[in-house]
């Protein structure tokens, strides 16, 4: 590279983020709808592949991507072999962490279905938990005093991905008491420094003994419908299966089914389709809490990612090595 590089940004980038990046280098802001091309040699595509596919075709001379996403799985598919690739790990760890968490106590907690009840204005129907929870769990003996909703204390935990979201997850569930068991693509024993980490063969000798599975592993061929009708009909009577990771990696017929049959219950953050459209009946599946793929978007989102971008700038100028790097580009 010769004179000073250049760093293509998202132009919707809130000003007060650049001041992040160190001097010496070219700041050039893309809009998300081009009708010109940029010459530039380090790419920070916007956190949205449907921008970036829009953007890419009027890019030219990027060396290096650094992704403000943890998920870069549509990057790299994008921009080829020929162009180094990074990911911004940890940029939303804690907010997924967090979503993942809220979804779990509000599934236990029962909150969509009182959150129904405020609606209608409906209160003597809280009733209607206890044969909520008979249903749910196939138990159908008397309560007394009616059940009303569940505890995570002392659930049994499936992580199915160990990275750096995975291991805030743990974190954020470890004071209710868990039992965690974890599940990666690199099986690592238990050290006096970390916990025992399970192969995904592992993952359908796991599931059956399961309360609560979390998905959060990246999306890959290997992983794309991991979660089908074998694996959620091993699953217990009235488990929750909760996707904070990418839709595809659960077969969305095989969810739908397992749903309406009462099997288990379910919430997730993205789906397949995604966005996911009107009439899917998806939609309409009891014991299923929806969001729209928005764990990861708080307000500390953008300084977080494009600080680990502006860092990334800061040791290219040092000629020290990129961190996080999820492709390195070919010599050819």
């Amino acid at each position: 590279m010769t004179g000073p590089l250049k760093v293509g940004y998202p132009a919707a980038l809130a000003p007060e983020l650049l001041q992040l990046f160190p001097s010496g280098v070219e700041l050039i802001p893309i809009p998300s709808k081009p009708e010109e091309t940029y010459d530039i040699d380090l790419w920070i595509p916007p956190p949205a592949p449907l921008l970036g596919q829009r953007v890419w075709p009027h890019l030219r001379g990027v060396e290096i991507a650094l992704s403000l996403m943890a998920g870069t799985e549509w990057l790299t598919d994008l921009v080829g072999p020929s162009v180094t690739v990074t990911n911004a790990q940890g940029a939303h760890s804690i907010s997924t962490a967090e979503w993942t968490l809220a979804a779990i106590l509000a599934s236990l907690k029962y909150l969509p279905f009182y959150r129904d009840l405020q609606v209608a204005g409906d209160w003597p129907s809280r009733r209607n938990a206890s044969q909520l929870y008979s249903d749910l769990h196939n138990d159908q003996r008397p309560q007394f005093p009616p059940i009303l909703n569940e505890e995570l204390h002392a659930k049994k935990v499936l992580i199915v991905g160990y990275g750096d979201i995975g291991k805030t997850i743990e974190k954020y569930l470890a004071p209710h008491d868990v039992d965690i068991t974890r599940v990666a693509r690199t099986a690592r024993p238990a050290t006096a420094s970390s916990p025992e980490v399970h192969p995904v063969s592992a993952l359908d000798s796991l599931l059956p003994a399961a309360e609560i599975v979390i998905l959060i592993l990246p999306h890959t061929p290997e992983s794309h419908g991991l979660i089908g009708a074998p694996q959620l009909s091993l699953m217990q009577q009235g488990a929750l299966l909760v996707n904070a990771a990418r839709g595809p990696i659960v077969q969305t017929d095989a969810l739908v089914s397992a749903l309406n049959a009462g099997h288990i219950r379910a919430a997730v953050d993205v789906t397949d389709p995604e966005p996911l459209p009107s009439g899917h009946p998806l939609w309409k599946c009891p014991n299923l809490l929806l969001t729209p793929h928005v764990a990861g978007s708080t307000p500390q989102f953008s300084p977080r990612a494009v600080k680990i971008a502006a860092d990334q700038v800061r040791r290219l100028l040092n000629n020290d090595p990129l961190k996080f790097v999820v492709q390195q580009a070919n010599a050819g």
